[in-house]
């Protein structure tokens, strides 16, 4: 899973299609057997995946100090190579899987 997901990170338009279509699939499971509403659920979708990728962006970090590539004028406690594509990809995924959970976890809560 991991080497697909870093060989579909390689390009943008892959990274793309791949969000997209799992968000859409997400969206059609919560809309379709969840009973949500389609607007509901995009901004649901929304809040959990931007709060997500905030808790996944360290993961997999090292500095340009560790990786001894320090980019003269930049902060050496900067990322060297943060793999911002693969992040959105494993964001998207777990995005997914709390957005049906929630969804399903929601009209028990009587919300």
């Amino acid at each position: 899973m991991i080497k697909l997901i870093k060989s579909v990170a390689e390009s943008t338009w892959a990274t793309v299609a791949v969000v997209v279509v799992l968000t859409a699939i997400a969206i059609a499971v919560v809309v379709n057997f969840l009973g949500m509403r389609v607007s509901g659920s995009l901004a649901l979708y929304f809040v959990i995946w931007w709060i997500l990728l905030f808790a996944v962006l360290p993961f997999g970090v090292r500095s340009q100090i560790e990786a001894g590539e320090v980019v003269k004028g930049s902060e050496p406690g900067a990322p060297a190579a943060p793999a911002l594509r693969e992040k959105a990809i494993w964001t998207t995924l777990v995005a997914s899987t709390v957005l049906v959970i929630v969804a399903g976890v929601l009209p028990l809560s009587g919300l």
